[in-house]
């Protein structure tokens, strides 16, 4: 993939999709409040009502199923999922030559996924018991909704599918990305590390949350930051705003 392959191919202003100004900003934003307020008070009510669906995903632990299952929760725990992060940012910005789309990327991810942790503490909703559990994965010390990894995981995906908006990888990026978000929802669903509404709720939340998370950080945050502003013709239109 070259700094070439990232650049879109239909926008005259030669900007990347992840730094398009939203139509809808303020709509955006407020989605994704109401989706923060609801999605926690959903969480206060769950208690175990799929503990049989978990009890039965967690059943199919076994050979090479879990084996993959469990090597998932593991790559994209919160430290390797910073590093990878980190390391993507930096490819996009030594391909493209260009900051704004590596930071717009690895700041609406982190600024999507991070509040989720603080949510996690206020529900304090407990992971699946081990002790009804036929193959239990090691006890986990913090609550489990809503599940990080699945928040992860999620707004990765998006932040990638805005930012190849317009690229010869954009279909891919979108097929990709849809099953790996369904990868992860199983791998902590058969591990039991997460009550399968823990994953879904997670799901949601990066899919409501993320496109206000872009609109504050992206189009109203970035260009307030000098080296960070819009250039040639996207700034001509900032102006003109």
């Amino acid at each position: 993939m070259s700094d070439h392959d990232l650049r879109p191919r239909r926008r005259a202003s030669d900007e990347y999709g992840i730094l398009d100004r939203s139509r809808y900003p303020l709509a955006s934003v407020a989605i994704a409040v109401v989706a923060v307020v609801l999605i926690t008070i959903v969480g206060f009510t769950l208690g175990t009502v799929d503990v049989g669906l978990s009890k039965a995903l967690n059943g199919l632990h076994t050979g090479a199923l879990g084996a993959v299952t469990t090597a998932v929760y593991h790559v994209i725990s919160p430290a390797p999922a910073i590093g990878i992060t980190v390391v993507v940012v930096a490819v996009i910005w030594w391909r493209t030559r260009d900051l704004r789309p590596a930071l717009a990327f690895g700041g609406t991810i982190a600024i999507t996924w991070v509040p989720s942790a603080v949510v996690k503490e206020i529900v304090h909703r407990a992971r699946p018991d081990v002790a009804v559990l036929p193959h239990p994965f090691p006890v986990q010390p913090d609550p489990g909704y809503p599940s990080g990894h699945t928040v992860y995981i999620t707004a990765f995906v998006i932040a990638l599918i805005w930012l190849l908006r317009d690229t010869r990888w954009h279909r891919l990026a979108l097929g990709l990305g849809v099953v790996a978000i369904v990868v992860v929802f199983f791998a902590v669903s058969i591990d039991a590390v997460h009550y399968p509404t823990d994953a879904a709720a997670s799901i949601l939340w990066a899919l409501a949350v993320a496109p206000g998370v872009r609109v504050v950080w992206v189009d109203w945050l970035m260009p307030k930051i000098p080296f960070l502003r819009p250039r040639g013709p996207a700034a001509q239109r900032e102006v003109t705003r």
